[in-house]
């Protein structure tokens, strides 16, 4: 476990920061922060080098290295109710990189680039980072859509019978994935769709993938959808939602509160 500094602000009556460094004294002056280590006494928050304290560790030229700036705090209002996190914003001039957690799903990730500025607020969807298609992490998503049983498969192509409705859900780039009797108890990842055609009175239903999966060997597997999870944005499930953002800027950035849309969940 590792050693912080805990600093105490008299105006603010309270503690705005938690530091990795470990001083042998510190004291505020003339509006900057110097502490002292080694015996040296060090002036903080004077160089382009951000969050690197007395000089270590290095980077691969020897130099300091510099670190993320990094929050972490909690949205836990109604703390007994079952709730969806849909976004999250945040006063600021810079866009962060999020991390969202909860007590139920983990691993919600927002880049950096996803947070688009509205109406003064740095805004996005709580999105979930693309895993391996191949092993799903929870094939309980919303996003997951059974289609049915296929007809022929002739390579990359699935076709179904004209009375199998592919439906709108299914689209292009999402993952597809195939079950084989006779308990069809186990999902295998097939491909990407590359295209989805319906045309019934010509007689077309078929989907196409990349086949960058295993094919199935048979012609009427259960074939079902998941969506791309970068578009995935049905938000995080919980009681509570703990946030970690991140920012790599060089230059003085300001946060100011960070808020999120919140829906109550009620399970069918």
């Amino acid at each position: 476990m590792p050693n912080y500094t805990l600093t105490y602000s008299p105006p603010a009556e309270g503690w705005p920061s938690f530091y990795s460094f470990e001083p042998e004294w510190i004291q505020g002056m003339n509006q900057y922060l110097y502490t002292f280590s080694g015996g040296n006494i060090w002036r903080h928050n004077t160089n382009e080098v951000r969050n690197n304290f007395y000089g270590l560790p290095v980077d691969g030229e020897g130099e300091p290295a510099a670190y993320p700036s990094t929050i972490t705090s909690v949205f836990n209002d109604e703390p007994i109710v079952n709730k969806i996190f849909k976004t999250l914003q945040y006063e600021g001039n810079r866009p962060w990189a999020a991390v969202m957690n909860s007590d139920q799903q983990d691993g919600r990730f927002i880049d950096v680039g996803y947070f688009e500025r509205k109406e003064g607020d740095w805004f996005a969807f709580v999105r979930t980072v693309n895993n391996n298609p191949a092993e799903p992490d929870d094939y309980a998503l919303r996003s997951l859509n059974g289609i049915g049983k296929s007809q022929t498969v002739v390579g990359n192509v699935v076709n179904f019978p004209l009375t199998v409705d592919i439906g709108s859900i299914l689209s292009v780039d999402d993952y597809f994935y195939y079950a084989l009797p006779p308990n069809y108890d186990t999902i295998t990842f097939a491909g990407v769709v590359t295209n989805i055609e319906v045309d019934l009175p010509a007689g077309i239903n078929r989907v196409t993938h990349d086949g960058s999966g295993v094919a199935p060997g048979i012609n009427d597997p259960l074939w079902l959808g998941i969506k791309n999870q970068v578009a995935e944005s049905h938000g995080l499930l919980g009681h509570y939602g703990v946030f970690t953002l991140t920012n790599t800027d060089t230059d003085a950035v300001e946060l100011f509160v960070a808020r999120s849309e919140v829906m109550k969940s009620y399970p069918g």
